[in-house]
């Protein structure tokens, strides 16, 4: 769906973690980010929502932070 909205000119493409959601497939929003920034040319990825009780902060900010390194702002 990413590549087809890409082609449709939109510029974002955003995740929020959702779990036993009917419809929803995004547990874990950094992999679909990291899966959908490997899979687009242009498209900016983010998270809408990550629930930040659930998890360390530092956790969640080093993996952003590696994804920024892998897919930085042109």
């Amino acid at each position: 769906m990413a590549q087809y909205v890409e082609e449709l000119g939109y510029e974002r493409y955003w995740f929020a973690e959702h779990h036993a959601t009917r419809g929803l497939e995004s547990s874990s929003p950094e992999i679909m980010m990291a899966a959908v920034a490997a899979k687009t040319a242009k498209l900016k990825v983010g998270s809408g929502g990550i629930l930040l009780p659930q998890y360390s902060e530092y956790k969640v900010a080093t993996k952003l932070f590696q994804l920024h390194h892998f897919f930085p702002e042109e």
